[in-house]
């Protein structure tokens, strides 16, 4: 674990200033439908940032001198309400492993407004299931850092697919996380609806509650699986986490079948093999787009939140920042709901099933 986030004298909040020449966009205070959200026992935005491209040099060509731009997104998020935050212990590319918490804690020290703002900030961090994780004291360890609390605990993937006998100390671990006071919640992530109902009767037993399970959720991903996962979450009062709520940058309105700009590396196979079959839903999400006077992107992002899911776009540049912000402050009609739903039923490609996703 790679966070550092100590804020224990006005000092430590204002160790590294750095200008921000970006203009601070300020969008509704009263975010729809609440100003904030439950998840456990903490109130978080409406919306989170995903930071798996925070360090990620193979699918998201991360460079090193992005991070001034990545520490002006965090703050713009956090100027405009956004305190939810997700991270990883794995993200990062080779020696750049746990880039991504690493720029996550240093933003937070030298974040420059106000000393309230920054103290409410939740950092959800995910646990990677190493082969060598096979203690509580070993997740206990992954937790030292320097800040009191980390916001949400999360076990990355379930290993019951290939290493069922591991899983068990896996829960352990969460349990002795929320035990010692290291995490205010726990959850999971890519645990599907047989593992997920599992978890949670485990941790009920020993008096730790399940807060939250991340999964992908999105217009390009709402098969059997995914609703019935929402379905046991809305029952046992779980939130749900929707992490590429843009199908990887497919429900952007930027790339098409034809176009000769898709993405390089593995991202690029994926997009030729579901873009020709997503017209139908593409043109739906224009169609909503125009006649709101919003984005593409913020009309597929709005569409998790009103499912009562919180996404967790992922963010690399100012300008996308800025646009996924504009999701927040409104809210999509029913008509508009059933309009984007049925398109996506009559779109005969989908998103691929996360491979570490359990039944």
């Amino acid at each position: 674990m790679a966070i550092s986030m100590s804020r224990t004298t006005p000092s430590a909040l204002f160790t590294s200033p750095i200008a921000s020449p970006i203009k601070i966009l300020k969008i509704p205070r009263v975010f729809w439908p609440w100003q904030k959200v439950k998840l456990g026992p903490m109130s978080v935005s409406p919306m989170g940032f995903g930071t798996w491209a925070w360090g990620n040099q193979l699918l998201w060509g991360y460079q090193e001198s992005m991070d001034t731009e990545l520490q002006q997104i965090f703050n713009l998020a956090v100027d405009n309400g956004i305190n939810l935050f997700d991270t990883a212990d794995s993200y990062g590319t080779g020696k750049l492993n746990g880039q991504s918490e690493k720029l996550l804690g240093r933003f937070i020290r030298e974040f420059e407004g106000q000393r309230q703002v920054g103290d409410n900030i939740v950092i959800a961090t995910k646990f990677a299931a190493y082969p060598w994780r096979l203690t509580p004291n070993q997740f206990v360890n992954a937790c030292k850092l320097e800040v009191e609390q980390i916001g949400i605990g999360q076990l990355h993937w379930s290993t019951a697919n290939y290493a069922p006998l591991q899983e068990r100390a896996l829960w352990d671990g969460l349990v002795a996380m929320y035990d010692k006071g290291l995490v205010r919640a726990v959850g999971v992530s890519n645990y599907g609806p047989k593992q997920l109902l599992k978890i949670h009767d485990y941790l009920k037993e020993r008096g730790v509650p399940l807060s939250s399970a991340q999964v992908q959720f999105s217009l390009l991903s709402m098969g059997g699986d995914q609703m019935e996962i929402k379905s046991i979450c809305d029952s046992l009062g779980i939130r749900l986490i929707s992490y590429s709520p843009l199908g990887l940058g497919m429900l952007t309105g930027k790339y098409t079948p034809t176009c000769n700009n898709l993405p390089r590396g593995p991202r690029s196979l994926l997009f030729r093999q579901i873009l020709p079959g997503l017209e139908p839903l593409l043109i739906s999400l224009k169609e909503i787009s125009e006649k709101r006077g919003k984005s593409i992107p913020q009309v597929a992002i709005n569409w998790c939140i009103c499912k009562g899911t919180i996404p967790i776009p992922g963010v690399k540049s100012v300008k996308q920042a800025e646009d996924n912000l504009g999701a927040l402050g409104w809210k999509l009609r029913p008509t508009e709901l059933d309009q984007l739903e049925y398109a996506a039923t009559q779109s005969p490609r989908k998103m691929l099933q996360n491979v570490f996703q359990t039944r």
